[in-house]
């Protein structure tokens, strides 16, 4: 049984690119992986809202708790023994300004990717936020 679900924007480049580093990492199966755009995913994932998953990363522990952002990031790797690389983005300050770009980062994951990744196929991201 994983011990994490990711909810993720399977249209997003760098999104996806990050998804399957930690799949080929993920040997123990502790993650399971969800697309909030593949076609059966509302029935799968009733309780999860996908305009708001698509807003902000969402994962849910297998105790059922929804977690968000890069706390799902970092649960993630942690999950796959990378969590060294990663536990510096909750460390008290830095936390609040990772927590900032990370904002800035699913706000404009289309045009970085573009950016970033300017050969690959890169459909429209749609977000939205108050934030």
């Amino acid at each position: 049984m994983s011990q994490l679900t990711i909810f993720y924007d399977g249209r997003c480049a760098l999104c996806a690119k990050e998804i399957k580093s930690l799949k080929e990492l993920d040997r123990n199966n502790r993650i399971t992986f969800a697309d909030i755009f593949a076609h059966d995913f509302a029935k799968n994932y009733a309780s999860v809202n996908v305009e708001e998953a698509n807003r902000v990363l969402h994962g849910m522990k297998d105790t059922g708790e929804l977690i968000y952002g890069l706390d799902v990031t970092v649960l993630a790797w942690t999950l796959v023994g990378k969590g060294k690389w990663v536990a510096p983005l909750r460390w008290p300050i830095v936390k609040q300004i990772a927590d900032v770009a990370y904002i800035f980062f699913a706000r404009n994951r289309e045009q970085i990717s573009r950016l970033i990744m300017p050969s690959s196929t890169v459909t429209k991201c749609e977000f939205k936020s108050d934030l």
